[in-house]
């Protein structure tokens, strides 16, 4: 059953997973796509997320066709920062850049809001005031409700927030790191500081490409699936070592009576951090053991378990013997 969950300080509820598009317009066809957000509302899910690269602008065109009507019941979160075409000034958190992307996926979604709007990832090129001064105008528009962040380091978003308050500027009330069972480096500083300062968090892949899904092990893969078609996928996650731990989690899955990616997505959603995961899949087929994860009471010492699974990443400093000592 879904729970709701507040957005950091926002006072926003939202549903405890997060349906997110990238498939739509891609390996989902419309009618797949319709029958999926369908059925993530049917669960109880009020939050989508988008981008404006998704397919081209594709999966924002056919999610603000398939929430006409009920809009005002849902919460959606798009981005921009990636190359949206061959022009230098076509990508990156500039000003030009930004302003002029919010239109795009404002007319895209037929809707006059968004309510927490991603910088897609970290540009060098554009300072970071300049960045918080074009969303805190976009802001005060009303044509974003909050601003938000994706794919920036810890020391990146730290730096944001101080500016944010030292300047009176609106701050990014939303974060979203890639986290699964191996990808776990957000533990280290990233879902500390968004404790710390009360941010909203919703997490990417927590399915790990397909990795977590029973389909990988060692020496195993499908014919297809994104680790095996998508070359950035094989790279981020060909680490010999994950395909250990996919294989002793889905054993371990196995053993417990669970779908591999119904207990890597409840794993994820079980850190007292994140707000909410982010699934996705290409069928209605294949997003029905994410969705599963709603019905999983996952204890502390549960996921403890799980977490032994995988390596636990390093402390931020070297000094691992206070990890040990307590002090």
């Amino acid at each position: 059953m879904v729970q709701f969950r507040t957005v950091g300080k926002t006072g926003i509820q939202v549903s405890n997973l997060c349906f997110g598009t990238m498939s739509f317009g891609g390996v989902a066809d419309k009618d797949a796509s319709r029958a999926m957000y369908r059925r993530c509302r049917e669960v109880g899910i009020n939050f989508f997320d988008t981008a404006d690269i998704y397919n081209g602008g594709v999966a924002e065109e056919w999610l603000g066709e398939f929430i006409a009507g009920e809009r005002d019941r849902l919460v959606l979160s798009t981005k921009a920062g990636f190359p949206t075409g061959d022009d230098p000034n076509e990508r990156g958190a500039s000003r030009r850049h930004l302003t002029r992307q919010v239109e795009r996926s404002l007319k895209r979604l037929k809707t006059d809001r968004i309510e927490f709007y991603f910088v897609h990832r970290f540009d060098p090129l554009t300072p970071i005031e300049e960045t918080l001064r074009a969303l805190d105008d976009l802001q005060r528009d009303g044509k974003i409700l909050y601003p938000a962040v994706s794919n920036w380091a810890a020391w990146q978003i730290a730096k944001a927030l101080g500016i944010s308050a030292k300047e009176g500027l609106a701050r990014f009330e939303l974060v979203q790191p890639m986290y699964n069972l191996v990808k776990r480096q957000a533990e280290v500083e990233i879902l500390p500081l968004v404790k710390s300062e009360q941010l909203g968090t919703i997490s990417y892949s927590p399915l790990g490409g397909g990795l977590l899904t029973g389909k990988y092990g060692v020496g195993v893969k499908p014919a297809s699936g994104r680790l095996v078609e998508q070359a950035n996928y094989a790279v981020r996650y060909g680490d010999p070592s994950y395909y250990e731990t996919a294989e002793r989690f889905t054993a371990y899955a196995s053993q417990r009576g669970y779908h591999p990616a119904t207990l890597a997505v409840a794993w994820v959603m079980g850190h007292p951090a994140i707000t909410a995961p982010i699934i996705g899949a290409r069928s209605v087929e294949q997003l029905e053991p994410s969705l599963a994860a709603l019905d999983v009471k996952l204890t502390p010492e549960w996921r403890s378990e799980i977490s032994a699974l995988s390596p636990e990443p390093p402390l931020a400093t070297d000094r691992s013997e206070e990890a040990r000592s307590g002090g």
